[in-house]
C-alpha cells in the first residue's frame, strides 16, 4: 500500500499518494475515470506542457506573472517531461469531453515540482493554468500535437515509400504485364505504370494531408471558456503563440476566432478524412500487391514478396503476403477511426465540444499507424521487389485481349472472331490472326507488340 497525504480543492480533501506529483483533482478523476487500459495520448499530454510553458512566458511578459514563478513553471515542465507518465499523469482516456481532468493533471504536476523549485506556494489554477481554460488548451493540445506528429512521423514516411516507388517504376518502365479490369485480362500495360499510379496516390494523399494540416494552425489560446477570453489579457493568444512558434519553427497562429475551435471540431475532422484517404491508397496497394503474388502454382505469380516467415501451423512450404495483409488491416482501423472522429466532431454543444478526447486518440492513433504502415511497405516489400518475368511473359502472350490492336486493321467483329478463337483453342491472338486475316507475321508482331500497346503513343 502506498502511503497517502491529503490534498484539497475546491469540494474538500482528497488522500492522495505520497510519491506523485498530481494532487487532489488528478485523483478525483483517477477514482471517477477507471473505463479503459488506454491513457490520454502521451504526444498530447507534451504539447499541453508547451502550451503552460509558453503561457507562463506570455504571462511574464505581460506582468501579470511573477518573473520566479514563471521560471520555476518553465523548470518544472522540463522536469515533468522526463517523469514516468503512467504513473504521474494516468488519467484514462475516457474522462470529461473537455479533457479538463488531463489539463488539471498536467496544472497540478506543473504547480507540485514548481513549488519543490522555488520553495513557495505555486497554485495550479491561479499561475499555471492562468489566462487558460481546459476548453482552449485541450483543443490547441490536439491541433500541436497532431501537426507535429505529422512531420515528424507520417510526412518522412509517406516520402520515403514515395521515393521507393519512383525508382522501381522507373527500372520497371519497359516491364510489360497484362491489365487488368474487372479482375479480367485486359490490354497491356507496364509494371513502372502500374508503380507510377500507387507513387501518385502517395504523393495526392500527402497533398490532402498538407491542407487539412493548414486548419490546425489555427490555435484557439485565449478563448477562455467560451471563446470571448473572458479572465485573459487580450495580448495573451499571440505572444503565447510567438513562444510556441520559435519552439517547433511552425506557423502557429491565434485563431481570430477561437471560439470555432473551441465549439466546432470540422477542421480535426478533415484531418481524419485525409488520413481515412491515405489508408484507402494504402488498402488498394496492399491488396494489388495480394493479388499479383498470390500462386505460387493456382495464382497470378506476377511478382514474388519477400518470404517473412512461414505462414500455414498446417501446410508446410506455405509463404503468405503478411505485410500487405497488416497494411490493409491498419488501414481498416484508420478508417474506423475517421468514423469516430466523425461522431465526436458533431458532438459539439454549443460552445463546446465533448469529446476532445476522444479525437485527440484517433487522430495520433492513425498517424501512428499509417506511419508505421508506409515505412513497412517501403522496407519490407518494396525493399526486394522482384517481377516473375517468366509468368508475366507467358500471361501476355497467350492474353487474348491483344487483338483489341486489330480494330481499327481489320474492324471489331473479326477482332472479337480472333479473340474467342484464340481463347477457345488456347493459341496465341499472332497465331490465329495469320488464320484469320491477309495480314503478314512481321506486320501482325507490329501491331500486337506489348510494349507498344502499354505505350500507344510513344
Amino acid at each position: 500500500m502506498s502511503k497517502m497525504r491529503i490534498e484539497y480543492d475546491s469540494m474538500g480533501k482528497v488522500e492522495v499518494p505520497e510519491d506523485v506529483y498530481y494532487q487532489a483533482q488528478t485523483q478525483r478523476a483517477l477514482d471517477n475515470f477507471q473505463l479503459s487500459q488506454r491513457r490520454f495520448p502521451a504526444p498530447a499530454l507534451l504539447a499541453l506542457l508547451d502550451i503552460k510553458s509558453a503561457a507562463a512566458q506570455a504571462n511574464c511578459q505581460l506582468g501579470l506573472l511573477d518573473k520566479p514563478i514563471a521560471i520555476a513553471i518553465q523548470q518544472a515542465i522540463t522536469a515533468s517531461k522526463q517523469l514516468d507518465f503512467a504513473k504521474h499523469f494516468p488519467l484514462d482516456l475516457f474522462q470529461t469531453g473537455s479533457g479538463t481532468s488531463s489539463n488539471m493533471n498536467v496544472n497540478e504536476v506543473i504547480a507540485s515540482l514548481a513549488s519543490d523549485i522555488l520553495q513557495d506556494k505555486v497554485h495550479p489554477n491561479d499561475h499555471v493554468n492562468m489566462g487558460q481554460s481546459s476548453n482552449d488548451v485541450v483543443p490547441a493540445s490536439i491541433h500541436i500535437s497532431t501537426v507535429r506528429h505529422l512531420k515528424a512521423l507520417l510526412y518522412p514516411a509517406m516520402t520515403d515509400l514515395s521515393d521507393r516507388l519512383t525508382y522501381l517504376a522507373k527500372k520497371h518502365s519497359d516491364t510489360v504485364k497484362t491489365g487488368r479490369t474487372h479482375l479480367m485480362d485486359a490490354m497491356p500495360i507496364t509494371l513502372g505504370q502500374e508503380l507510377l499510379c500507387w507513387q501518385q496516390q502517395m504523393n495526392a494523399a500527402q497533398a490532402k494531408l498538407q491542407q487539412a494540416e493548414l486548419g490546425l494552425h489555427q490555435l484557439p489560446l485565449g478563448g477562455t471558456a467560451v471563446g470571448t477570453g473572458v479572465n485573459c489579457d487580450p495580448r495573451f493568444a499571440k505572444l503565447t503563440c510567438d513562444y510556441l512558434q520559435q519552439q517547433d519553427k511552425l506557423p502557429w497562429q491565434a485563431a481570430q476566432l477561437p471560439a470555432l475551435y473551441m465549439s466546432s471540431q470540422d477542421h480535426t475532422l478533415a484531418m481524419a478524412s485525409a488520413l481515412k484517404g491515405l489508408a484507402i491508397s494504402l488498402m488498394k496497394i496492399a491488396n494489388d500487391l495480394r493479388w499479383m503474388n498470390s500462386g505460387p502454382i493456382a495464382g497470378l505469380q506476377e511478382i514474388r514478396l519477400t518470404a517473412l516467415q512461414p505462414g500455414s501451423s498446417i501446410m508446410p512450404g506455405k509463404v503468405n503476403p503478411v505485410i500487405p495483409e497488416a497494411v490493409a488491416m491498419i488501414a481498416a482501423e484508420v478508417i474506423g477511426n475517421e468514423a469516430t472522429v466523425t461522431i465526436a466532431a458533431q458532438s459539439g454543444n454549443f460552445q463546446l465540444n465533448v469529446m476532445l478526447p476522444l479525437i485527440a486518440d484517433k487522430l495520433l492513433s492513425s498517424i501512428d499507424l499509417l506511419t508505421n504502415a508506409c515505412q513497412a511497405m517501403t522496407t519490407k516489400v518494396f525493399a526486394e521487389f522482384t517481377p516473375n518475368m517468366d509468368n508475366l511473359t507467358q500471361a501476355l502472350a497467350k492474353n487474348p485481349i491483344l487483338a483489341t490492336a486489330l480494330n481499327s486493321v481489320v474492324g471489331y467483329d473479326m477482332a472479337a472472331k480472333i479473340a474467342k478463337r484464340a481463347d477457345k483453342e488456347h493459341k496465341s491472338v499472332l497465331e490465329i490472326a495469320l488464320e484469320e486475316t491477309e495480314l503478314t507475321e512481321s506486320e501482325l508482331q507490329a501491331i500486337l507488340d506489348p510494349l507498344h500497346l502499354a505505350k500507344p503513343h510513344q
